[in-house]
């Protein structure tokens, strides 16, 4: 063999050294369910809303719809929102 044959063939040994090392990373062995029975397994019972986790999604909500409105306004949207969640939360029944 010559030096650029041999560096050819180097190189694609190379190359296919790092191709099979990436597409090791997507071997999946079966163990872990997939997107679709994920999809289709019931979902598991959710804790009861707090007045916390009522507030964070509802300021989120905000920063998502309503940036274009001050502060108060802003604020006096999130109290609403979380009066609502709260009281739906306290209607929906437990069990």
């Amino acid at each position: 063999m010559t030096k650029s044959h041999n560096s050819l063939f180097m190189a694609r040994g190379a190359l296919l050294v790092l191709a099979t090392l990436g597409l090791a990373g997507c071997e999946t062995t079966g163990l872990g369910a997939g997107p679709a029975a994920q999809a289709a397994a019931p979902a598991a019972p959710q804790a009861p809303m707090t007045h916390s986790q009522a507030a964070a999604e509802c300021w989120m909500s905000t920063e998502k719809g309503a940036t274009s409105q001050d502060l108060d306004k802003r604020a006096d949207l999130v109290t609403k929102c979380i009066d609502q969640k709260m009281n739906s939360a306290s209607a929906s029944p437990k069990g």
